[in-house]
C-alpha cells in the first residue's frame, strides 16, 4: 500500500521533556503526581500502539479524525464494500454454523451446567472455527477481518454466546497478541493448538483492583532462571477453565508485560479458579483466576518491539469491539424474529398490535439498529484489513452496538412482549443480563466515549494549546486574563500559532462533499452530517479554550460533544453503506436511523416525515421485509397464548 501524499507522521507528544501530554495537561492541571503518572502510563502505551502502525494508518489520518479536521471530508474513507470470501474460507464458516445449527434444534447445545457442552466445542474445531484468523501456515484459514466479522452476525442468529466465543478466543484472547507480537517460535509453539481448538484461549487483564484504570495491576511475575513465578488474582475472566491457554498481564520489574499460559488440565495448589455468580455470559465460563507461585517458561514472555503489556492489550481491544458490534447486529435480528409472529398473534381492541402505530415505530427503529451496526462492521472491519489502527472507529461500533442492543431489549423487544417477557422460557427473561452485558464488555461506553474525545483533540492539544499551558506555567499565571498586558506578553510567542488556524477556520469556506451516486433521502443525510462536522473544530478548540486543562474535569461536556462527533460519523457510515444496497427495506431502514441520530445532533423533535417513515418501515418488517431474518426458528416464543382454550 502506498501512503497519502497529504499525510504526515503524528509528531511525538512524549518528545522534548519525556512526558506525555496527558502527563503534562495533567500536572499543569494541579492533579497529583500519582495521577499524573497513570494517566501519563496509559497515554504513553497508547502513543506505543501507534508506532506500531505506518504513519498513513496512525489515528491522526484515520477517516474519522480527518473527518472532522480536514478539508474537505474524507468521504471516500467511509464507503466500505463487502469483501470477497475465498471458497475455502466460506466452507468453514457454513461448516461451523451448521454445527451450531444442529445442536441447537437438538436441544444438546448445553452441558449439564448449561454452557457449551465440549462436543459442540471440539466439533467446532474439527469444523475450523477456531481457527478463522490464524494464518494458514499455522494450521488456520487466514480469514480476513473483514469476512470474519460479518459471520459473527450470522453465527448469533442461531447462538449470541458461540459467536461470542469466537471473539474472546480469537480477539482478545490468546491468538491475537501471538500472531502480533508473538517470536516465530511462539507463534510455532501456540497457534496450531489455538487454531484447532486443542487450546481455546482467553485473556487475563482485569483485576480487583484494576478495571479501566489498568495502571492498578497488581499480579506479579519474577524472574527466577528459565522461568517467571507468578502471583496474583485475576477476575471476570470469560472462557476459562483448566486446560486453555490465556494471554496473562502482569507486571515483570514493575512495568506490565504478557505471559502467554498453558494452564494446567487441573486445579492445583499454585493455580486455581475463583468461582461467582454471575447472572450474565451464563452460557460460558466466567471465573476468576489465582495464581500462588506458578511457574511460567520465560520463553512465553511477549515482547513488542515498542512498548509493553498495555501496548499488546490495546491491540486487540479494538478487533473485540467490532465483533461486539456484529454480536448485537445479530441478537437485535433474534429480537425482531421474536417480537413479529407476538405482534401479530397478540390482538387488542378486535385488531393485532402488528398494526398499531407504536408497535410498527418498534420495529422500524429496530430495523434501523440493525442496519446501522451492519454498516459500522463492514465499514470498521475493512479499516482493519486495509491496516488501520482503527481505534476511533471501533469505539463508534461498541458503543453503538452495545447501547442500541440494551436500548432494543427493553425498549422495543420488554414493551412489544408486555409482562409475559419476565417468563421463565421467554427471550428476554432468560436473556436480559447478556442483552445489557455489552455495554460494559471491552470497555464502558461512557469512558470509551472520553477516550475517543481524547483522541480526536490530542493532537490539535499538542500543536496549540500545551504550548499555551506550558507557557502559563512558565509564567506563574493560573488564570489568564487576555487584556492583562503581562499575561498577553508572556504568551505572545505561544499563542499566535493558534491564532491562525483559529482565523483560518473562520473565513475558510466549506468544502462541498465529494459524495458517490445516493438515493436522494440517504444524500441529504449525508450532506448534513458533512455539514455539522465541519463546524466541529471550532465548536471543539473553543470547548478547549474556555475550560483550559479543568477541560479534563468536564467529564459531561466531553462525553456530550464525543456523542455529536459519534453520531455524524454514523451517519456517514450508515448512509453511504445502504446506498450500495439495491434492497429498499435496508434504505428505509438506514433512513431512519440517519433521522433518530440526527434527531440526537439537534435536539430537534420528531416530525411527521419522521413518523411517517419509521412507521411503513415497521409494516414492511412486519410483512416479512427484512429478509436477513428468514428462516430464523424460535422455538417457544409464543407461550401460554391469549385465548379460552387454553
Amino acid at each position: 500500500m502506498t501512503a497519502d501524499p497529504h499525510t504526515t507522521a503524528p509528531p511525538d507528544p512524549s518528545a522534548g521533556d519525556g512526558q506525555s501530554f496527558a502527563e503534562t495537561a495533567l500536572q499543569l492541571g494541579g492533579k497529583s503526581v500519582d495521577e499524573a503518572r497513570r494517566t501519563g502510563a496509559i497515554d504513553k502505551a497508547d502513543d506505543q500502539v501507534e508506532a506500531l502502525f505506518a504513519p498513513q494508518y496512525q489515528t491522526i489520518n484515520s477517516p474519522a479524525h480527518r473527518a472532522v479536521w480536514d478539508r474537505p471530508v474524507p468521504v471516500d474513507l467511509f464507503v466500505s464494500r463487502a469483501p470477497r470470501v475465498p471458497a475455502d474460507v466460506r466452507q468453514v464458516m457454513d461448516d461451523s454454523y451448521n454445527v451450531v445449527l444442529r445442536h441447537r434444534l437438538g436441544g444438546t447445545l448445553l452441558n449439564a451446567e448449561n454452557k457449551i457442552s465440549d462436543t459442540v466445542l471440539n466439533e467446532l474445531g474439527a469444523a475450523g472455527y477456531w481457527g478463522l484468523l490464524v494464518g494458514k501456515q499455522y494450521g488456520g484459514s487466514g480469514a480476513q477481518f473483514g469476512a470474519f466479522a460479518p459471520f459473527l452476525t450470522r453465527m448469533a442468529m442461531v447462538d449470541p454466546t458461540t459467536a461470542g466465543l469466537a471473539s474472546v478466543h480469537g480477539c482478545i484472547g490468546a491468538v491475537d497478541p501471538v500472531r502480533t507480537f508473538g517470536t516465530e517460535e511462539q507463534k510455532q509453539r501456540f497457534l496450531p493448538d489455538l487454531a484447532s481448538g486443542r487450546r481455546l484461549s482467553a485473556f487475563a487483564l482485569t483485576e480487583p483492583c484494576a478495571g479501566s484504570d489498568l495502571t492498578a495491576l497488581r499480579t506479579r511475575a519474577e524472574r527466577r532462571g528459565d522461568e517467571f513465578i507468578v502471583n496474583g488474582e485475576k477476575l471476570f475472566i470469560t472462557n476459562v477453565v483448566p486446560g486453555r491457554t490465556i494471554g496473562l498481564v502482569c507486571l515483570i520489574e514493575g512495568r506490565p508485560a504478557v505471559l502467554i499460559v498453558d494452564l494446567p488440565h487441573a486445579e492445583n495448589d499454585q493455580f486455581q479458579l475463583k468461582k461467582y455468580g454471575l447472572w450474565a455470559l451464563k452460557h460460558t465460563y466466567n471465573r476468576g483466576i489465582v495464581f500462588r507461585d506458578f511457574r511460567v517458561p520465560a520463553n512465553n514472555l511477549l515482547t513488542p518491539p515498542k512498548g509493553d503489556g498495555l501496548t499488546i492489550a490495546y491491540h486487540g481491544l479494538n478487533l473485540g469491539r467490532i465483533a461486539l458490534c456484529a454480536n448485537a447486529a445479530g441478537t437485535m435480528r433474534l429480537m425482531m424474529a421474536s417480537m413479529i409472529p407476538w405482534a401479530k398473534f397478540r390482538v387488542t381492541y378486535g385488531q393485532p398490535i402488528a398494526k398499531r402505530e407504536l408497535v410498527r415505530r418498534r420495529l422500524g427503529r429496530l430495523a434501523g439498529m440493525v442496519v446501522t451496526c451492519d454498516a459500522l462492521v463492514q465499514w470498521c472491519a475493512g479499516l482493519i484489513d486495509q491496516g488501520y489502527r482503527g481505534e476511533m472507529e471501533c469505539i463508534i461500533a461498541k458503543i453503538f452496538g452495545s447501547e442500541s442492543q440494551k436500548e432494543a431489549a427493553v425498549e422495543l423487544l420488554m414493551k412489544t412482549h408486555g409482562g409475559r417477557s419476565f417468563l421463565h422460557g421467554h427471550m428476554l427473561g432468560d436473556n436480559i443480563h447478556e442483552f445489557l452485558a455489552p455495554c460494559i464488555y471491552e470497555g464502558e461506553g461512557e469512558m470509551l466515549g472520553m477516550a475517543f474525545f481524547k483522541s480526536l483533540v490530542k493532537q490539535h492539544g499538542v500543536q496549540y494549546f500545551e504550548p499555551i499551558g506550558k507557557a502559563l506555567a512558565a509564567a506563574g499565571i493560573k488564570k489568564p486574563n487576555p487584556l492583562n498586558p503581562a499575561h498577553a506578553w508572556a504568551l505572545k510567542g505561544a499563542i499566535l500559532p493558534y491564532a491562525r488556524w483559529y482565523l483560518a477556520q473562520k473565513v475558510r469556506p466549506r468544502a462541498k462533499p465529494g459524495l458517490p451516486p445516493m438515493p436522494t433521502r440517504l444524500k441529504e443525510h449525508a450532506e448534513l452530517a458533512i455539514e455539522r462536522l465541519q463546524e466541529m473544530p471550532l465548536t471543539i478548540s473553543s470547548t478547549m479554550s474556555k475550560y483550559q486543562l479543568a477541560l479534563a474535569d468536564r467529564q459531561c461536556r466531553m462525553a456530550a460533544l464525543s456523542a455529536q462527533v459519534q453520531n455524524l460519523l454514523t451517519i456517514l457510515a450508515t448512509s453511504l453503506y445502504a446506498s450500495t444496497s439495491a434492497d429498499e427495506v435496508i434504505q428505509d431502514s438506514a433512513n431512519v436511523a440517519c433521522q433518530e441520530l440526527l434527531q440526537r445532533v439537534t435536539g430537534r423533535p420528531p416530525g411527521d416525515r419522521y413518523y411517517r417513515d419509521v412507521n411503513r418501515l415497521g409494516e414492511a418488517v412486519a410483512d416479512g421485509g427484512f429478509e436477513s431474518i428468514a428462516g430464523l426458528e424460535q422455538v417457544g416464543e409464543i407461550m401460554m397464548p391469549y385465548s379460552e382454550k387454553e
